[in-house]
């Protein structure tokens, strides 16, 4: 496998080259998909460990990232590099960015600091900085609310979803607790690098036989990770530095932090990896365009064989395509309305069941608590909250995706769905995004209940690749579809600050029915108007497939007319000719699976 890259690299631009020579658009739309992507590290870690502080010193930028044990939050903070300082709360599929000077990050993302006025709590913060290292990587900050072991680990694995690299900092006060080995076990098959991070050896002396026990319990309970690379670091010595009397201590002192190791391992790692995902995406778009060209070739193949009989076909086809588009009944319309029916009830089922583990999970979490825990329960409901929001999105995208599928397989071939979602792959038209209505200043009833959002809803004329949850690499799995649909929910911290409680548990548990009662009859009903939405775009981008379809089968007669205009010695040289490119299209296109099922196999193993 040490020759992968260099067999991948070499196999992507001579299959470049042969589409070039056969359809010169295809090969500048793969040349397009081969730009190397920013990586992502991620750090994680549980509360108190010393992970912002670490992020900024990997940044060289003290205080970006706030620090303060107060800065308890459901917010994580993604740092991008940018031409100039900036900062803007995102709210994705629901709300446009809001920008903000960066002097208030702290208000937008901690629980202890109040937003500005009329403005609601974002999914996540993003920051641009002239940072020379987030030129080659970013780097995100995860939340520190609650322990790993809860469900706001959630949060944090929803970040490490799309990560080159995670970062997973301890310190060296303790070995391992049982939630952060919990943790690693779920993170393992979610990431394919993971470095760890010793925080505060300059305060423990004995960091060392920590480290030592941590890589015990590593190789007995998560021995995924036994071979892991730990670096023992110290993010205040590291800022001690800027204040060193000359250069030759400031130096030593950047030295003895380790801080510096660990960035450029970092470097290392996410380089290597994303030219290789960038190499991947290429092959990827090769493969589709290797198979649209078969298909085409093929069709090619048949005009100059049978002639006639090909163009018969084709007649046929398109009356009945015809038909289809123009029949007043619309099957395909009625069996899109069966099958988004079918998947408004499914997700009503899931929003209740997660509402009511939500519910029996903190009424539990209330029996054992003491007062001070059920102080801070309203602010972990809400993130709880947003925790089962992302589950539900992906749910009911699943479902939108086998809808989509299932009316399509109905519409077309297997031959005819290769065309169309090429085709399709390659529109540049933007695409339509459903967007809720015009936002207005929220009551305090709106803080209370969730906001929930559609985007990138594909309408006449383009199908989008929806990612594969979970892997960094997902680019090496394409799912083409006719729409894409991706709910959002942000109630963040809004419960606790819009309604009262004791800390008698009686009254905290009418409260959690209430809030959870709200929360669910808000998401049933926004879910419910997303769907109508999702199905007229879906209606828009199924007949625009109908139409496209009938214009490419227009101009295969126009070639099968062609064809048959020529003499038989023209013909037959034309026949051989195809069948070569045929050949080596077929070839090329298993030659690209075949590297991308090798690039899996070395993902799966790191």
């Amino acid at each position: 496998m040490s020759n992968l890259p260099q067999t991948v690299r070499a196999t992507r631009e001579r299959l470049t080259a042969l589409v070039r020579d056969l359809d010169p658009a295809m090969a500048d739309w793969v040349s397009r998909r081969s730009v190397p992507e920013t990586s992502s590290v991620v750090v994680v870690g549980e509360t108190n460990r010393g992970k912002s502080s670490l992020v900024n010193a990997l940044l060289a930028t003290p205080g970006l990232s706030p620090v303060d044990a107060d800065v308890a939050t459901s917010t994580y903070l993604v740092f991008q590099h940018g031409p100039e300082w900036a900062a803007r709360a995102c709210y994705p599929g629901v709300l446009a960015p809001v920008s903000f000077p960066l002097p208030a990050l702290i208000n937008w993302v901690s629980a202890a600091h109040e937003l500005p006025p009329g403005e609601l709590p974002p999914r996540y913060v993003e920051v641009d900085a002239p940072i020379p290292l987030l030129s080659r990587m970013s780097v995100v900050d995860t939340p520190g609310v609650g322990g790993l072991e809860s469900v706001h680990g959630e949060l944090a694995l929803e970040a490490v979803t799309s990560a080159t690299a995670l970062v997973f900092v301890v310190d060296a006060s303790s070995p391992f607790t049982r939630g952060e080995l919990d943790f690693l076990k779920r993170v393992g098959d979610r990431v394919e690098t993971v470095v760890f991070a010793l925080t505060k050896t300059d305060q423990y002396r004995g960091w060392r036989q920590v480290m030592d026990a941590d890589i015990a319990l590593l190789a007995e309970h998560a021995p995924r990770f036994a071979d892991a690379t730990f670096f023992p670091v110290s993010s205040r010595m590291f800022d001690m530095a800027a204040q060193a009397p000359n250069p030759d201590a400031a130096a030593m002192l950047r030295e003895r932090s380790g801080v510096g190791a660990l960035q450029t391992a970092l470097q290392e790692l996410v380089a290597g990896r994303a030219g290789m995902l960038a190499e991947a995406n290429a092959l990827r778009a090769l493969s589709t365009v290797l198979a649209e060209l078969t298909v085409r070739l093929e069709h090619e193949k048949r005009a100059l064989s049978v002639g006639e009989a090909e163009a018969e076909v084709l007649r046929a086809r398109r009356e009945e395509l015809v038909t289809e588009r123009r029949s007043s009944t619309r099957g395909w319309q009625v069996r899109l309305r069966g099958e988004v029916q079918r998947a408004r009830i499914e997700n009503s089922h899931e929003i209740s069941r997660q509402m009511r583990d939500l519910q029996t999970w903190y009424r539990q979490a209330i029996d054992t608590a003491d007062r001070t825990a059920l102080t801070s329960l309203p602010g972990q409901v809400d993130i709880a909250l947003q925790v089962v929001s992302g589950r539900i999105s992906t749910a009911l995208s699943v479902r939108l995706a086998s809808v989509a599928d299932a009316v399509l397989a109905s519409l077309f071939s297997a031959d005819e769905l290769t065309l169309i979602c090429g085709q399709f792959a390659r529109g540049e038209q933007p695409p339509i995004v459903l967007r809720p209505k015009e936002k207005r200043p929220p009551t305090a009833e709106d803080k209370l209940l969730v906001f929930m959002g559609v985007s990138g809803g594909l309408g006449a004329g383009k199908l989008a690749v929806m990612p594969l949850a979970g892997l960094s690499i997902a680019a090496l799995n394409p799912i083409i579809l006719p729409v894409t649909i991706a709910l959002g929910l942000g109630a963040g911290w809004w419960m606790a600050r819009t309604r009262t409680h004791t800390a008698e548990k009686q009254h905290v548990k009418q409260w959690l029915s209430d809030a959870i009662a709200d929360a669910r009859s808000t998401v049933d009903q926004l879910a419910a108007e997303q769907l109508i939405e999702a199905e007229q775009a879906l209606s828009l981008a199924l007949d625009e497939a109908l139409a496209k379809r009938i214009e490419a089968i227009e101009a295969e007669l126009r070639e099968v007319d062609k064809a048959l205009r020529m003499e038989a010695g023209e013909r037959g040289r034309e026949l051989q000719a195809v069948t070569r490119q045929l050949a080596e299209v077929e070839s090329g296109r298993s030659k690209a699976e075949e590297l991308l099922g090798r690039i899996r196999q070395v993902r799966d193993r790191t």
